[in-house]
């Protein structure tokens, strides 16, 4: 069958352009320098003596501890303590930046709070700001991460409210933030040098004082649902209730998890209320059917697949990756599991459903592993549910692929596969 790659969600491409990283995975010299000299930043604004660089990696290694295997020792407000926060800013803050930034990138402007300017218009509007509000912001890592990612949105004139439990890591968070924003300007030499960053320390629920158009949250669901007695299922419409009275009208969200099970569970959950209510998932999802990878229970052991995506680190900035073996964390690969909802606009099908039958977009959600008659196979979600991709091209695909098939059989004839029962689609 035929098919063609729409989009990804990680690819990279170095381009020298200054005006790369909009909807296109390029990243510009200065935004991948941002990125590879993240420790610099940190050591201008919050430095470490010698001693204190030699005890980091074994700090790191304590802290992952806590937020892994001895979570239920860890304190509440553990980022308020300087030798915590220092490892998290530059082992977990720097790892998520290159999650993020990778993400980010690819993504198309729709899911941000405001598109880019066109050719002949003026990229920056002295009109009202936009309210912006970053959940669990911590040291304010999505908030970099974006300005990093999208130089299109330097140039609009946002407020953004970041609420965390840690007022130490919110006031290094912005410390590191106006320094990285030093680094890459706006292109508008009229539009603000930075965002607008108010600080509110308080834990999810916390009262802010307007509602917003863009409201994001990084590895948050994931922490609270680790210190919930009761599972995703029941979690998720009390977290829907809450965003939903910080939202403004037409809100967009972007939430973003770690990719583990329980956080993507949460995440499945919170997809289907946002459709209920009138939201298009704008991805990672190729529809707005049931979600075949919705992790039912797979956070208890079960096979139950679960909607994530990882890339390779390969192009990592080399310190972190020296600094991640000598914390004996090393990283091969990035995983994360997000959703990006924006209010529908009138349409008679439910989106991402396909106007044609003969068409049919998948994402692709896993690596590729081989099969008989040596092709290669990957797991992927469509409005058919979970469904297998054979391919005779080898690995040609990545996890979080967007393409488009075009069938050359009914549905109904498609093969299905014995071992999971997605349908089979050769291509």
């Amino acid at each position: 069958m035929k098919f063609e790659v729409l989009n990804s969600l990680f690819s990279i491409k170095k381009d020298a352009s200054e005006n790369a990283g909009a909807a296109s995975g390029s990243l510009s010299k200065a935004q991948l320098q941002a990125i590879e000299n993240f420790d610099k930043t940190i050591q201008s604004v919050r430095p470490l003596n010698s001693r204190q660089m030699q005890a980091l990696p074994d700090n790191i290694a304590a802290l992952s501890h806590q937020l892994t295997d001895e979570r239920g020792s860890r304190r509440l407000g553990y980022m308020n303590e300087n030798v915590q926060l220092s490892a998290y800013v530059r082992y977990f803050t720097w790892w998520n930046l290159v999650r993020l930034t990778r993400l980010f990138s690819n993504l198309q402007e729709e899911a941000f709070p405001c598109e880019a300017a066109s050719a002949d218009e003026t990229a920056y509007s002295s009109d009202a700001s936009m309210a912006c509000l970053d959940l669990g912001s911590g040291p304010l890592t999505l908030v970099t991460a974006l300005w990093i990612s999208r130089p299109e949105l330097r140039n609009k004139k946002l407020t953004w409210y970041c609420l965390d439990l840690s007022q130490a890591a919110l006031t290094l968070g912005e410390e590191l933030y106006m320094s990285v924003a030093a680094q890459l300007p706006p292109s508008d030499e009229n539009a603000p040098a930075h965002w607008k960053i108010i600080r509110v320390k308080g834990s999810f629920g916390t009262f802010i004082k307007e509602k917003c158009s863009f409201i994001t949250c990084a590895n948050m669901f994931n922490e609270l649902d680790q210190g919930a007695k009761m599972p995703p299922e029941f979690q998720s419409k009390k977290y829907y209730d809450q965003l939903s009275a910080y939202a403004a009208e037409n809100a967009k969200f972007l939430l973003v998890e770690p990719g583990v099970p329980k956080a993507a569970r949460t995440l499945s959950l919170l997809r289907e209320r946002f459709i209920k209510a009138g939201y298009e998932v704008k991805a990672p999802c190729p529809h707005a059917l049931e979600c075949p990878m919705n992790g039912f229970k797979s956070y208890t052991g079960s096979k139950n697949k679960w909607c994530n995506f990882a890339f390779s680190t390969e192009d990592a900035p080399a310190r972190l990756q020296k600094l991640s073996v000598a914390a004996k964390l090393p990283k091969e690969r990035a995983v994360l599991s997000f959703i990006s909802a924006v209010k529908a606009e009138g349409k008679d099908e439910k989106p991402g459903t396909g106007k044609k039958n003969s068409s049919l977009l998948l994402r692709i959600t896993s690596d590729s592993f081989r099969l008989p008659k040596n092709r290669t196979g990957y797991y992927a979600c469509s409005r058919l549910g979970l469904t297998l991709v054979s391919s005779e091209q080898g690995d040609s695909l990545n996890s979080g692929d967007l393409i488009r098939v075009e069938l050359s059989k009914p549905v109904e004839n498609l093969p299905v596969d014995y071992k999971s029962g997605a349908k089979i689609i050769h291509i």
